[in-house]
């Protein structure tokens, strides 16, 4: 798929000033920055794409080659775009990815992520295929770390608070609280169909299953769709199912997010279902978000989460935090603070929690 315009994707035209490229820059930043759109492929998509951009017109030499030659100024030689799509990217994991388009008109990418801490499952973490165009919308083949329809949008409004508890079980002395998800993970496919109407696209998954351990259970499948017809308002819907072979920890996970932007203000809100044959297996959680955009450089946002074990006598976990974002130039610095009541669905004292991170990014 042909890259667009890097003007068209700042929303400005060739004679913008830097400072004006700047500004264009940092509101798409705000807008699609990661950490204001969890879980949110298409935004952090926009994001990457609005950084790019930036990258090439806020330098003079760069700029002045692209406003000469366009895209082709930066693509490699040795045959016709014979490195066109080609990424490198090192991580606490060292991940390798690369792709193109083909004569046909298909893109494939392939990732590869080396894992030492994961020696039961080699040394591969998560690795995956890829095929997209236009007419086929696109196809993701995951051997680990897929998706499936629910997990790829079950994050919450608030951006999955319990998970930073959690982690922190070791440290704090208490098991925190792990949501669980229906289907995907290993050897799984899920599928994005091309838009069928405007704003309408619909996906599906399916994690065929036998042997390793989940002999007897039925395959999982799952599907979704995201409706963003309406200026400013996203919503989400899937369903999957979950088999493991057993009855009582098998079942289906429904999950839904809306969410409306209007001038400065995001409000979400999300809902996820884990419903199993066995009710002490149920999880059920709801999140409600606010995000404002106080300035080009400036974002806050709060947002809450309960969730349900569906055990008697469990005492609902609940989460809140609000975090404040800095943009300047290449750098991100963002401070959080959150806090986790019953996290592990006691009421016992070590069970409340409070958190507190101050943190930078850096683009280079």
């Amino acid at each position: 798929m042909a890259k667009r315009d890097y003007y068209d994707v700042l929303g400005v035209n060739k004679s913008a000033s830097p400072d004006e490229l700047k500004s264009a820059y940092r509101k798409l930043a705000v807008k699609y920055h990661p950490d204001k759109n969890p879980g949110d492929t298409k935004a952090e998509e926009k994001f990457k794409e609005a950084s790019e951009a930036y990258g090439i017109l806020s330098d003079k030499e760069k700029k002045q080659n692209y406003d000469n030659f366009g895209h082709a100024a930066f693509e490699n030689g040795g045959g016709d775009h014979a490195n066109k799509g080609t990424s490198f990217t090192m991580g606490n994991q060292f991940t390798v990815s690369g792709g193109g388009e083909l004569d046909n008109g298909l893109n494939v990418s392939v990732s590869y992520q080396l894992d030492n801490g994961t020696p039961t499952s080699g040394p591969f973490d998560d690795h995956s295929v890829t095929i997209s165009s236009d007419e086929i919308g696109t196809i993701k083949f995951s051997g680990h770390g897929g998706s499936s329809a629910t997990s790829a949008m079950d994050a919450t409004a608030a951006g999955d608070l319990w998970g930073t508890f959690d982690e922190m079980s070791a440290t704090l002395g208490v098991a925190g609280l792990d949501m669980a998800a229906a289907g995907g993970t290993n050897n799984s496919i899920y599928y994005t169909a091309p838009s069928l109407m405007d704003g309408l696209t619909i996906n599906a998954s399916y994690n065929p299953q036998s042997g390793g351990g989940q002999t007897g259970a039925e395959s999982e499948m799952g599907y979704g769709f995201t409706y963003t017809g309406v200026e400013g308002l996203t919503l989400k819907y899937a369903t999957a199912d979950k088999n493991t072979g057993t009855t009582a920890t098998s079942g289906e996970q429904t999950a839904w997010h809306a969410s409306y932007v209007f001038g400065p203000v995001t409000l979400t809100a999300t809902a996820s279902d884990y419903d199993m044959s066995a009710a002490t297996n149920d999880q059920d959680s709801s999140s409600y978000a606010i995000s404002y955009t106080v300035s080009d450089e400036i974002s806050v946002k709060y947002g809450t989460e309960t969730h349900d074990s569906g055990t008697a006598n469990d005492q609902d976990a609940e989460y809140q935090g609000i975090s404040v974002s800095y943009v300047a130039g290449g750098m991100t610095v963002t401070a959080k603070m959150q806090e986790g009541e019953n996290i592990d669905n006691s009421t016992n004292a070590n069970a409340d929690v409070e958190y507190w991170m101050l943190g930078a990014a850096f683009a280079f």
